[in-house]
């Protein structure tokens, strides 16, 4: 460290040399603080729900009480996790929330774990989809995928469930430490996708976690 800014404009530009620095300083400088981002955006939306917006808890409370409800019932800590994040994505993206806590936790989660945080919104429908005109059974279409009971248990257990006022949820604090284990180490390995040395992206594996 400690050379200043880079001189380049453009990538095109850039030396080898200069681009094994920017990838050197982005391992050991910038990607172990990914965790802890992902916790101060979390922390954050404690204070953003809108006065009488119609639920019974905060969006905040809600994601600590499905997570102490997946803790209590002996999920391991990775469903934990994504249990805490579900709706992190809520107040960035209302229309497609599950897209932010997929692009979070797609490096870092089991394929199954993935899928059923993609897919918690269309499954959760079938609890309240029928009130507003639409299909509750519209998670239907995926009744012979392998993980669709996966994730009707997650929804039935613990999401649908995670909105009592009077739950005695766990604290942030208590979670916190399994975030930045979760969100340590990517798996790709583990997945037998190709990585590249440039901050451990998949190059070209032709496979996607969410099919």
């Amino acid at each position: 460290m400690g050379q200043g800014k880079a001189k380049w404009t453009s990538l095109a530009s850039a030396t080898p040399a200069e681009i094994e620095l920017w990838d050197e300083v982005d391992r050991k400088h910038f990607a172990p603080y990914n965790a802890q981002r992902v916790i101060d955006y979390f922390k954050s939306t404690e204070h953003i729900d809108i006065a009488d917006d119609g639920l019974p808890v905060s969006r905040y409370e809600h994601a600590l009480q499905t997570a102490t409800r997946a803790y209590r019932d002996g999920r391991d800590e990775e469903y934990v996790v994504c249990a805490l994040l579900h709706d992190v994505g809520d107040a960035l993206a209302m229309h497609n929330h599950a897209d932010i806590a997929v692009a979070i936790l797609k490096p870092y989660v089991s394929e199954r774990n993935l899928w059923m945080v993609q897919h918690h919104s269309l499954f959760q429908g079938y609890y309240f989809f029928h009130h507003l005109g639409a299909d509750r059974h519209a998670r239907n279409r995926f009744k012979d995928h392998k993980w669709y009971d996966y994730t009707a248990e997650f929804c039935e257990k613990y999401d649908q469930a995670a909105f009592d006022a009077d739950y005695d949820s766990l604290p942030f604090e208590h979670f916190e430490p399994m975030v930045h284990r979760v969100l340590a180490v990517p798996k790709w390995a583990e997945r037998g996708e190709a990585i590249s040395g440039f901050q451990g992206q998949v190059i070209d594996t032709g496979a996607s976690t969410c099919k």
